[in-house]
């Protein structure tokens, strides 16, 4: 396990950072937190209601997808498979006991995964930065 910016890095790239608020709440929170810094979001996919409408039970669980196309079209310019990362996304989940969890891909790994220039990492890390300011961290 590797460390980023905002906290542990899990397999892949994947950084887990536990939410001091409740599932709903730490929703709002990011969701207004983009709003509030003009960063665009795409889509909002409740993914324990897609379980539902196919029979199936998931805990509450929901991606952001999420970005700002002046930042990420110049990753996309310097090598066109960023466009699988981008936009980003962010998912909320509470799986067991009101733990509530945001998980993300790390900035430093798309960098890595795409081998883009260090030089654009700049482009990525406010949005892990303030996504870990949202949840106090």
């Amino acid at each position: 396990m590797t460390i980023s910016s905002t906290g542990p890095v899990a397999d892949h790239g994947i950084v887990s950072l536990k939410s001091p608020y409740p599932f709903a709440d730490t929703v709002q929170r990011l969701l207004a937190a983009f709003a509030d810094h003009g960063v665009k979001v795409f889509a909002t996919i409740d993914q324990q209601a897609e379980a539902l409408a196919v029979g199936s039970s998931l805990p509450p669980t929901v991606l952001i997808i999420f970005g700002n196309p002046k930042a990420g079209t110049p990753l996309m310019l310097a090598n066109p498979q960023a466009g699988v990362d981008l936009p980003l996304k962010v998912l909320v989940c509470e799986p067991a006991g009101g733990e509530v969890l945001v998980l993300f891909t790390a900035a430093a790994e798309i960098i890595q995964r795409h081998s883009l220039p260090l030089g654009l990492l700049s482009n990525l890390a406010p949005a892990e930065q303030l996504i870990a300011r949202v949840l106090g961290q």
